[in-house]
Formats: C-alpha cells, structure tokens, sequence
C-alpha cells in the first residue's frame, strides 16, 4: 500500500500542477470571477490533499500499519469528489455537478479522522 500512497500522490501532485497551468493560460479570459473562485478553491484543496496523501505513504512505511489506509482513500475520494466536482462546475457552469461537492467534503473529514486514528495506534518509541 505505501507504493500506492506514495504514486498517487505524485500523480494528484502532477494532476494539480497541469490543472493549475490550464487555468491560469487557458482559462484566463474564459471564466468569470465566480468561476475562478471556485477553480482556484479546487486547486488548493487537491494540493493540500495531495501533501495528505504523501504523508500517508510515508507514514504507512514508517509504522507498518494498514489502518493509515483509511485516511489515504478518505483523501483520494475527496479529491475526486470535492475537487472534482468544483473543477465541472467552474467550467460548465451546471450547478447540477455540484452535488457531489459535500460527499468530497465528508470523505476529506473521513481522511483526517482516519489519519487521527491511525496516528494514534501507531508505535512511537
């Protein structure tokens, strides 16, 4: 699991960093105020998670505990979802897509708890 914590991380990095300069060439002159908004919120969410995700690889490597999974799918579902779905409705405008935007919300809650739970099982000597 610590090969996967640790690509993933490196891939929703790389994901961030593409997104980051589509939007800050190709979106410039397309999207409002409102959807640069929502565009940038999205940015910063999926970086701070993707640091998440790469403390989880390293974390799982150092404590030999599958428990830090948890929180590692909790960020990743958030990712996917939160992120997701501002980076949809930013560029289509659909307010529809934004359901999926709370359910990103709780996996991310479910990533940091999990991360809680999982530090507080680990070994520390």
């Amino acid at each position: 699991m610590v090969r996967l914590w640790l690509v993933t991380a490196a891939l929703t990095g790389l994901s961030e960093v593409i997104l980051a300069a589509f939007g800050a060439h190709q979106l410039k002159n397309v999207l409002d105020e409102y959807g640069h908004a929502i565009y940038n919120k999205a940015l910063l969410y999926q970086m701070f998670h993707t640091l998440a995700i790469l403390s989880v690889g390293i974390l799982q490597h150092l404590f030999r505990q599958r428990s830090f999974s948890i929180a590692g799918w909790g960020f990743l579902s958030g990712i996917l979802l939160y992120c997701g779905g501002l980076y949809i409705l930013a560029l289509t405008g659909i307010r529809a897509f934004a359901f999926v935007v709370p359910f990103g919300g709780v996996s991310f809650m479910i990533g940091w708890a999990g991360l809680a739970y999982a530090a507080s099982k680990a070994s520390i000597e």
